[in-house]
């Protein structure tokens, strides 16, 4: 297992567009996911410790996002055949037992991972109403551990600011988790 931390936030680069089937038998568009004051993308999968220690906390900041007309979208990158856990019926059995209040999509052919830069799970792309990236951060200090319960959230606070003022903060802290696990090409 690999540890990555994201990029710095490149402000303002547009979200680029996706066509991909979601756990729900409904294929999703960039479009159908946006919501009216923003876009949280994220890069997840089942597998990762990274990501397990944080999706109760992911699913409620979506929720609580949602009431300020910020939609969340959670896509599947990695390659299964390497890793059984992140099959396309493990998501949907995830995505059941954790009650996601997003859409959560498998990216079979990796390219959506790719045109979004996405390196790690988890991987935050927090956009504005005009699709225009504000936030590539971390969820909170949480590593392979959750952190205590009242640590600062980062990215809650980053998005409700993008939805106040469509602006991300200044200051950024990379998520880190683990690396997206590439088809041998």
């Amino acid at each position: 297992m690999v540890s990555l931390q994201t990029p710095v936030c490149d402000f303002g680069h547009g979200a680029p567009e996706f066509s991909l089937p979601g756990v729900d038998g409904r294929v999703w568009s960039l479009g159908e996911c946006r919501g009216e004051k923003g876009l949280l993308v994220m890069f997840i999968c089942n597998h990762c410790p990274y990501v397990k220690a944080i999706r109760d906390r992911i699913v409620r900041d979506a929720r609580e996002l949602k009431s300020l007309d910020v939609n969340s979208v959670a896509i599947m990158s990695n390659d299964p055949s390497e890793y059984p856990e992140d099959s396309f019926e493990n998501m949907q059995r995830v995505a059941e037992e954790f009650d996601f209040p997003f859409p959560y999509l498998l990216d079979q052919t990796q390219a959506v991972a790719k045109a979004y830069g996405a390196v790690c799970t988890p991987d935050f792309f927090g956009y504005n109403a005009s699709l225009e990236l504000q936030y590539r951060g971390r969820l909170d200090e949480s590593r392979k551990q959750a952190a205590a319960a009242d640590v600062r959230r980062d990215l809650f606070e980053a998005m409700k600011q993008v939805a106040e003022t469509a602006q991300g903060p200044q200051q950024q802290i990379p998520s880190m988790g683990c690396s997206i696990k590439w088809l041998d090409e």
